[in-house]
């Protein structure tokens, strides 16, 4: 049983550096080291139903104290799965990201599209023609005021930083 319980506890350690270099991995090998790690852990717990079978197997006196090295080698290994699945759940939330992101940017946007549906709306909601083409009037009216308005802003500092600079 000594034997068996320092080798699982050996494979254990194994398992936990490996987790530790799985954050600097790249992304092509993740995978290959994630199986890994999941075949080492699915390999441990049968060493682990090996020990359990063993450490009840031991003489009344040392029993006990091999069932709780057992449970506490459990309790090790089940935190090593939950921190794998865990940073799996990160990786595949960061890759739907990245898919919608790319999914996003590869989108064209027009804006004729979007005005009909805008009146389409307004339609929807009982707005009447005039009052559509005072917005849209309005819309246009804005339009340039910002643009003189940024305009001027800039002649403005430009003659700020020529006279006074």
């Amino acid at each position: 049983m000594e034997t068996l319980y320092h080798q699982t506890n050996k494979h254990i350690q194994e398992v936990q550096s490996l987790m530790g270099s799985l954050e600097r991995t790249d992304r092509q090998s993740v995978h290959l080291l994630e199986n890994e790690l999941r075949a080492r852990i699915d390999q441990i717990f049968n060493h682990l139903e090996r020990l359990e079978i063993l450490a009840n197997k031991e003489p009344p006196n040392r029993r006990q104290n091999g069932k709780l090295r057992v449970e506490q080698l459990k309790y090790d290994v089940q935190h090593l799965r939950t921190a794998l699945q865990n940073f799996q759940h990160r990786r595949y939330a960061r890759e739907a990201q990245e898919r919608e992101r790319e999914e996003l940017m590869s989108r064209t946007f027009t804006t004729n599209g979007t005005h009909k549906k805008m009146l389409d709306v307004a339609n929807m909601l009982g707005l009447s023609n005039t009052v559509m083409r005072l917005i849209e009037r309005r819309a246009t009216q804005d339009k340039f005021i910002m643009i003189g308005g940024m305009l001027l802003t800039c002649v403005f500092i430009f003659l700020v930083i020529r006279y006074l600079g």
